[in-house]
């Protein structure tokens, strides 16, 4: 059975965090699509990640012409581990020869393999090609189906999609895959969409109104997760998706940026922080949009609870380039949702409203302690002094040891697991480079 706990980066930085730490290998991942342009940036993501972390990717293609899709891939194209399936030349474009002119061309030199499937009509058929090259990769295979409303355009009803997914979803599971579905929000009945969610692992919303796109998670599976229906508004420029939270408004006072900003560094929950400060989570989230501002007790009480100055709030003081020596009274311990309290304790070693390009964090996990995956989900570099004690982790499932002196380097990887084997506490100099 794959490992719920063992998760990779999406490849966009806040939808990690919104997700609880990523994505799990066994993650089927539904994209509810409301104009139907809308999952395809999330996808280039994924497949950019998925290269980054040298594993083979399948894409299926049901939409889309051969052309058109190398077109939008651009250079994710000339990877080798990248597999393209091709269902659409014989499926929607009905083996017109403009379609098929293209295997007519030398495509030996391309650094990707597509392979055109001759009957996508044929359910059975599309899912022994997919399996049957899925068998000749090694490691999590990833996938990326577009789309489940192109087939149900083949295939005909949405009880040929929901028999084909009840069948895939448990299977790609237990294979350890990870697999983006692209579903046309508008093309299914709630039946159909019930029936998906109910399945999957992961169910994720993306919608456009008044000019405005917005991401909501509607299922997460086995994740400490508390931001399930709750919209967050994003925008995108070419491949990078930035959501709100990371722009810079018009208004003079963007509180509720920086109250978002201090609360998810120190690891908090909207409901955890509103518990804490006396106040409803409602208000917290109006807060961290800007659609109220908290009264001036509530105001300090965040604040205290946050360890920074209230004026951290409006300008970020923390920034002050005079500043060369930190006193050790202002470490903040952290909470790190993915792993379990008591496993695993840490400490961000600078002010909560310093915003340095480098973060250093002192962790200490107890003797015989194993943590299921890594502290943080980060696509930048990391640098890590063991200070004391013994410490193993796997990466790429090879297993490491590192012993009090060593030092451990991170690029882009990421940690599945790691582990005390005792006797005594391990502590890190963990250093995240952004």
């Amino acid at each position: 059975m794959a490992d719920q706990k063992t998760r990779v980066s999406s490849g966009i930085r806040e939808l990690d965090q919104i997700l609880g730490g990523g994505i799990f290998i066994g993650d089927n991942v539904i994209w509810y699509d409301d104009v139907g342009s809308l999952a395809p940036v999330f996808c280039l993501n994924f497949i950019k990640a998925s290269q980054a972390q040298k594993k083979s990717l399948i894409y299926l293609s049901f939409d889309r012409s051969i052309k058109s899709l190398l077109e939008q891939l651009g250079a994710l194209a000339e990877n080798p581990l990248l597999t393209i399936l091709d269902c659409f030349a014989y499926g929607k474009g009905e083996g017109a020869e403009i379609f098929l002119k293209f295997y007519d061309e030398n495509v030996s030199g391309r650094s990707c393999q597509i392979i055109r499937v001759d009957e996508p009509h044929n359910p059975d058929h599309v899912k022994g090609a997919f399996y049957g090259l899925h068998k000749t990769m090694k490691g999590d295979v990833r996938f990326v189906f577009d789309s489940l409303t192109g087939m149900q355009e083949l295939w005909g009803g949405e009880d040929h999609i929901i028999k084909f997914y009840s069948h895939s979803c448990p299977r790609l599971y237990e294979l350890n895959t990870i697999a983006y579905w692209i579903v046309e929000k508008g093309a299914h009945s709630q039946r159909f969409k019930a029936h998906i969610n109910k399945i999957t692992q992961v169910a994720i919303d993306l919608s456009l109104k008044r000019g405005k796109t917005s991401l909501t998670v509607v299922k997460a599976d086995k994740r400490d997760i508390r931001i399930l229906n709750e919209p967050f508004y994003y925008w995108n420029k070419g491949v990078d998706v930035k959501f709100d939270s990371e722009k810079r408004t018009t208004s003079r006072i963007d509180l509720g940026r920086h109250l978002k900003e201090l609360r998810s560094k120190r690891g908090l929950s909207q409901t955890e922080l509103a518990k804490l400060v006396g106040v409803t989570p409602s208000t917290i989230s109006q807060v961290e949009s800007n659609q109220i501002y908290p009264s001036l007790p509530a105001l300090i009480k965040m604040a205290e609870i946050l360890t920074v100055e209230v004026s951290s709030f409006f300008q970020g003081s923390g920034d002050d380039p005079s500043r060369v020596v930190f006193s050790g009274s202002e470490a903040v311990d952290i909470k790190l949702h993915a792993l379990s309290e008591g496993n695993v304790f840490t400490k961000l070693l600078t002010p909560m409203d310093l915003k340095p390009k480098a973060e250093p964090y002192l962790i200490e996990i107890p003797a015989n302690n194993i943590l299921a995956s890594h502290f943080f989900v980060h696509k930048g570099e990391e640098i890590g002094y063991v200070l004391s004690g013994k410490l193993e982790f796997k990466l790429e499932n090879v297993t490491y040891t590192a012993y009090a002196g060593d030092v451990i380097y991170l690029t882009s990887e990421i940690p599945s697991q790691w582990n005390n084997p005792g006797p005594a506490l391990a502590k890190l100099l963990w250093i995240k480079v952004k």
